[in-house]
């Protein structure tokens, strides 16, 4: 009875997250004359509104840019984190355990606190609207999350012996990370990719100060620009929406098993 409680209310959790796809859903594929309840299915499914949508927005020159910076964020963020969490967890130093809590601390530090020395910044170097202050600024924002998971996961999961058996045939420190460790962090890995590219993906916060010119502008100020001062158009907006989310949907179906598995399976495998 307990059992089927749990199952009924997990069901309705579920069902509840999926009200807002359903509104979406149905006012992406309505013609834009259709002014009929958003409960209520498209009399006539359409698909004018995503080559509106695709051309008001150009969200082909969009889709480019927040790729670039994803794509490059992700990886820098898994080399770097990667690389930085392996001697924080296994050298249990004064030095090693402060810089590691130091990184703790400043994940709670509310991202929009260092929004103006950071644009005063970005101004002095020249670096407004260019891809690389995207990068380096989410590469920055997602690294002590990054380090953090890495460093628990090499901690908890990763098991010693395999290092020393390595250090005892002659290789390097370098050598065991990339040839050894590295491979045993496929689920952690996933895990990272999927939470930094999500947040990356969608960021609007910054990239609305940081990327104003229409050459470099994401996904988010594209879809931005279907509400002015008086006007907006919902049906634009939702099947551009829709367009810009598939890329994540894809990624976290390629990788959930590997996302599901994430901090406690296959690390002592072969």
């Amino acid at each position: 009875m307990k059992k089927n409680v749990l199952t009924g209310l997990a069901l309705l959790i579920s069902l509840f997250h999926l009200i807002p796809f359903y509104i979406l859903f149905t006012t992406a594929f309505k013609e834009l004359g259709d002014f009929s309840s958003k409960w209520a299915l498209p009399s006539e499914f359409s698909l004018e509104n995503f080559s509106m949508a695709w051309e008001r927005a150009e969200l082909g020159s969009a889709f480019i840019n927040t790729t670039i910076i994803t794509v490059f964020s992700a990886v820098l963020l898994i080399i770097i984190g990667s690389m930085s969490a392996y001697p924080l967890a296994r050298r249990m130093t004064k030095l090693n355990n402060f810089v590691y809590m130091l990184f703790l601390a400043i994940m709670v530090v509310p991202p929009l606190t260092v929004l103006v020395p950071l644009y005063q910044m970005v101004v002095d170097w020249g670096l407004m609207n260019t891809h690389l202050i995207a990068i380096l600024n989410n590469v920055t924002a997602f690294l002590p999350l990054t380090i953090f998971l890495y460093a628990g996961f090499i901690r908890s999961t990763v098991p010693k012996e395999l290092e020393e058996a390595a250090r005892i045939d002659g290789a390097s420190t370098v050598g065991i990370f990339f040839r050894i460790v590295f491979p045993l962090l496929q689920p952690i890995t996933a895990t990272v990719l999927i939470i930094s590219c999500v947040f990356i993906w969608n960021d609007y916060q910054f990239a609305i100060f940081f990327l104003q010119d229409a050459d470099v502008r994401t996904l988010t100020v594209a879809l931005s620009s279907f509400f002015g001062e008086n006007t907006s158009n919902l049906n634009l907006v939702a099947a551009a929406a829709l367009m810009a989310m598939l890329p994540m949907v894809i990624l976290f179906l390629f990788l959930q098993k590997y996302f599901i598995a994430g901090l406690t399976s296959g690390s002592t495998k072969g």
